[in-house]
């Protein structure tokens, strides 16, 4: 923790602004039980682009008024990245309103689409359709690597930026303001014992914090239950899907910087809402990947081995054949759109990006408006802390600006593939080519994801094809391009609300679904000494993906924090 100390010193040097409200020798104290407190005026939770774009704003903000004021990111993820993964199809809309000057600069964003397609795929054809999308104009990027980019604008603007420092705990006043956050104490043993590199925690005390944690948020999920902030916003359940993506090496004769592909159809059944991407980056990369909402039914399915399968497909082997695999990981994705919308304001904060849920569905693009989201609340961040105004004008903000007409234009695709493949396809053509997203109906979410689940006697065990181990591959061979990493001697941060679930509903009543959800294998069933079967937990192998923790059918999984900077180690993904 001393570096969060030397930082809070190097303050006393900053120059070319006034001093913040909080002075360098007031900024770190000591509580008791050893815990250091440090206090910022902004404490931002997750560097991602929305969390960057509120940061790099509000100092934008500052140096207008000749003002300051102390804004710290905190990042869970060894490094700026590490936990961002993503497409992407880049929509540069609010980057050019944060940083319009930025074509300029030596940005990761080099590659403009060239080509747009989209396919329709049966087992052994690719039938190109009318692609619905329109990225003229837009760029494929690796989001990792633009955050790492964004992350050193908002450092030359006086942004504190701290990867490897987990929020664990939000913490609140007499009057249940909330007023920052602490970070998880490192160095606790699996026993609960403190091992020799035990270090406590610090709380990062703000007047004001934004939760930027991305989808399925830690936090960011409490605030929304305690505050009733989904009740008193758009009303639905937020839903899911998952992401599971690999970034390829391909030969240079079927390299086509720029090239983008979409697809619906196979390997997916026709009642599971779902589709794959092919993104051609610069030096030869290829980015490609399988979607697949977490309101499927059959607990036989497995999404890594969907993905897998998917690649065998003709139109698709034959672009990786010859290719070597550079990075393997996964994240889960809100796709509840305008219906599943919060309040993203509580008292002490707001929740932006992804936590709140802003990705526009039929464009499979969330970026510019969770970057958006942020900067909509630095603003209204920087006039309640200078001018004493209310964070509500955050939420007032965003239903007058264009994320809110964008969201609500596109709010009817989703839910149609509620009806199924065929008609979901119907609805949204419709919807699109007729309606032009003003319909006079708004159509709402099915059950909650994890609710989706049928009993296992509804289905068949699904046979999937083994892997060939050079366009198809095992969990393990994935878990090391990965780069994921926890340290194996702390307590668990995949806690089971009630241990006897798994054995007596999960197994007997689901198959199982938790060993074929997660796309690292974290659960599986082992014999125990009785000759039974029991739920084993490899935390270690862990992608922070949240699929668990939205899918499993009892809600039984609570995803937590484990100790900052385990996890994925992603660097072009």
């Amino acid at each position: 923790m001393q570096r969060v100390l030397r930082a809070a010193g190097a303050r006393l040097a900053h120059a070319g602004h006034r001093a913040p409200r909080w002075g360098p020798a007031a900024a770190v104290r000591w509580l008791s039980g050893g815990r250091e407190a440090m206090s910022y005026d902004v404490v931002i939770v997750g560097a991602g682009p929305a969390g960057l774009a509120a940061a790099i704003r509000l100092k934008q903000l500052c140096r207008a008024a000749d003002t300051d004021l102390s804004v710290c990111v905190l990042e869970k993820g060894s490094e700026v990245g590490a936990h961002i993964l993503s497409g992407n199809v880049f929509e540069p809309r609010a980057l050019d309103e944060l940083i319009p000057k930025w074509r300029r600069e030596d940005t990761p964003i080099r590659v403009p689409v060239s080509s747009d397609k989209f396919w329709l795929l049966t087992k052994n054809k690719a039938w190109t359709l009318p692609s619905p999308f329109d990225n003229k104009g837009n760029y494929v990027i690796s989001l990792s690597q633009l955050v790492r980019w964004m992350a050193l604008k908002a450092e030359e603007l006086g942004v504190e930026v701290y990867p490897g420092f987990a929020a664990s705990e939000i913490l609140y006043d007499e009057n249940q303001i909330v007023t920052g956050v602490a970070t998880n104490d490192v160095g606790i043993a699996k026993d609960g014992s403190k091992r020799e590199t035990f270090q406590p925690g610090v709380e990062l005390r703000g007047r004001m914090t934004l939760l930027a944690e991305g989808c399925r948020g830690s936090l960011s999920e409490k605030i929304i239950r305690n505050h009733k902030l989904r009740e008193s916003g758009q009303g639905q359940h937020q839903t899911y899907a998952l992401g599971i993506k690999e970034v390829w090496e391909i030969e240079e004769g079927k390299h086509k910087p720029g090239s983008v592909v979409h697809t619906v159809g196979w390997p997916l059944d026709s009642k599971t809402y779902g589709g794959s991407f092919i993104y051609h980056l610069d030096n030869r990369q290829l980015a490609i990947g399988l979607v697949v909402a977490l309101n499927y039914r059959n607990p036989f399915m497995s999404p890594y081995d969907e993905f897998q399968k998917f690649k065998q497909h003709p139109a698709v082997r034959k672009i990786l054949e010859g290719g070597t695999v550079l990075q393997y990981g996964a994240r889960t994705l809100n796709e509840g759109g305008f219906q599943s919308i919060p309040n993203p304001v509580f008292p002490g904060g707001a929740i932006i990006g992804c936590s709140a849920g802003f990705l526009n569905v039929p464009k499979i693009k969330g970026t510019h408006t969770a970057m958006k989201s942020g900067m909509l609340a630095a603003e209204a961040t920087f006039k309640a802390l200078v001018e004493g105004s209310s964070m509500e004008l955050y939420w007032e903000n965003l239903k007058k600006s264009w994320i809110w007409e964008e969201l609500y234009r596109a709010r009817n695709y989703r839910p149609a593939f509620e009806y199924g493949f065929i008609p979901g396809m119907a609805l949204s053509a419709m919807e699109r080519y007729i309606f032009k997203g003003k319909s006079p109906f708004t159509l709402k979410h099915g059950r909650p994801d994890h609710e989706a689940t049928d009993m296992a006697s509804l289905h068949s065990p699904i046979q999937y094809p083994k892997p060939d181990g050079q366009i198809s591959f095992d969990v393990p061979t994935s878990l090391y391009r990965s780069s994921t990493n926890h340290e194996h001697d702390q307590p668990p941060h995949l806690r089971l609300r009630d241990p006897t679930v798994p054995e007596r509903v999960n197994l007997p009543l689901y198959a199982g679904p938790e060993s074929r959800y997660c796309p690292a294998r974290v659960y599986e069933y082992v014999s125990d000494e009785k000759g039974g079967q029991k739920l084993h937990i490899n935390a270690q192998n862990c992608l922070h993906c949240k699929a668990c923790d939205i899918k499993d059918p009892k809600q039984n999984i609570e995803w937590t924090v484990p100790e900052g900077g385990g996890g994925p180690g992603y660097t072009v993904m």
